[in-house]
């Protein structure tokens, strides 16, 4: 749906907007199945800014599992008077109170507040906005943002409610310490990559032979970090761990997923008999608001670190999940969190407790999103590379015109100007739901 908009003068304004709800039938093949969601449709809530500059659009999703994707467009079209007739120096020169502004909306902020549908609007349209900015700047967004001085990277941040975990005089200071060792930073980015970890080996409802050739397949192609998806049997998790730790052999890494289905003393049942194979780490055990839960679980169970984020829907909880000393690593999901914006928080929140950042990636444009976001934490953020890894998935990315690229086990480092998750038209008009050709012919 188009929402054109009248603006004129000077700089770039954002004069229009298009939504659409694009679904893609992954459920024929159970790709992405787990414990919680066994048949998942990957989908997306996409948003495409026009500007009064000739060419320059700015194009953002929010990440759905197929039904409610309708939801999230309408989240997205309510907000939409926001951004339209706002110019681009306007809002790079205030990015806190341009996010604000929509996260503070008075009568939609009632139905989060900061959390849900219209968080997962607001992420479409503030990473629409940075997909703009950057693509005027003319580098891809882990650059542009690697680019900016402190100082201006401090002020996209609003620190209302994490100030007592994160003031932005220690978010300067972070980011300030590792001043001197970015240039070598990025060099070695651009040069090696970024370490990654693959899913599309693990789904839940994939039969072992096709669990062992996908491994192997993995294996072969320099993938030393593999995660699959447990939780809804122990005899077939069990199984399933060894045919996986056959394969990968005692020195590479084995990651498990129970997407939320445990209760706190099931998990660390679970996650102990489990632990002959070596876990690295145990993701999303239980509910993702449980902060006690996590901590209860990551008490009984280590060695096995605990990892949740995917679903943390603010900087406030993943504030309390690090002050609590609940989770080992910090998964971050681009459109789950309200944007960029709010992901330079977590990033930052993430450093201040010293915690490894391992975003939630595989689903439709979540591994276009979040390499920039760690690229950028790898060059100007984070203490060191240690236990930071991007996930990755293998489907979909053929839809994208700028898609990840992959070798030997990692990702490469983006070029392309802007967030990589301008969908090509032909994907949207094929996907396009219901009317899309690829939906009438599932019919």
């Amino acid at each position: 749906m188009s929402h054109p908009s009248q603006a004129s003068g000077g700089t770039a304004v954002i004069s229009g907007t298009e939504t659409a709800d694009i679904r893609f039938p992954t459920s024929r093949f159970l790709d992405g199945s787990d414990a919680m969601n066994p048949d998942p449709d990957y989908s997306a809530a996409t948003v495409i800014l026009s500007t009064t500059q000739p060419g320059l659009e700015g194009h953002g999703l929010a990440f759905t599992l197929g039904r409610g994707t309708d939801l999230v467009v309408a989240a997205i079209e309510a907000l939409l008077p926001t951004v339209t007739g706002r110019s681009l120096d306007g809002i790079e020169n205030d990015m806190a109170g341009f996010w604000r502004s929509l996260v503070g909306e008075s009568q939609m902020r009632w139905l989060g507040p900061e959390k849900g549908v219209t968080h997962m609007a607001t992420a479409a349209i503030v990473n629409a906005v940075w997909d703009l900015l950057a693509k005027r700047a003319g580098k891809p967004l882990w650059r542009y943002l690697a680019d900016m001085p402190p100082e201006q990277i401090v002020r996209a941040i609003d620190f209302r409610h994490i100030s007592d975990a994160l003031p932005p005089e220690l978010a300067l200071e972070i980011l300030q310490r590792n001043l001197p060792d970015k240039p070598a930073r990025i060099a070695r980015l651009a040069a090696e990559g970024h370490a990654a970890y693959t899913t599309s080996a693990g789904w839940l409802g994939y039969p072992d032979e096709k669990i062992r050739a996908l491994a192997s397949a993995a294996v072969a192609d320099g993938w030393n970090a593999i995660k699959m998806k447990v939780g809804a049997s122990l005899a077939d998790d069990l199984r399933r761990c060894a045919v996986l730790r056959e394969v990968l052999g005692p020195d590479r890494l084995l990651m498990i997923d129970a997407n939320q289905v445990w209760e706190v003393d099931q998990a660390i049942g679970w996650v102990k008999a489990l632990q002959p194979f070596d876990p690295y780490w145990i993701e999303e055990p239980v509910s993702p608001d449980d902060i006690l839960g996590h901590a209860r679980i990551r008490n009984a169970v280590s060695p096995v670190r605990v990892a949740t984020g995917e679903h943390c829907h603010n900087r406030i909880m993943f504030k309390q999940f690090l002050q609590a000393g609940s989770i080992d690593v910090a998964q971050i999901d681009a459109c789950r969190l309200g944007g960029v914006n709010e992901v330079l928080a977590v990033l930052l929140l993430a450093a201040a407790f010293d915690t490894p950042v391992c975003p939630h990636a595989g689903g439709v444009g979540l591994c276009e999103y979040v390499q920039h976001l760690s690229f950028f934490d790898a060059a100007c953020v984070a203490a060191g590379p240690e236990g930071r890894m991007i996930e990755h998935a293998g489907h979909l990315h053929e839809h994208f015109v700028d898609p990840i690229r992959i070798h030997n086990g990692r990702y490469l480092a983006p070029q392309l100007p802007g967030f990589s998750v301008e969908m090509k038209a032909e994907s949207r008009t094929a996907y396009a739901f219901p009317n899309g050709s690829a939906w009438k012919d599932h019919a």
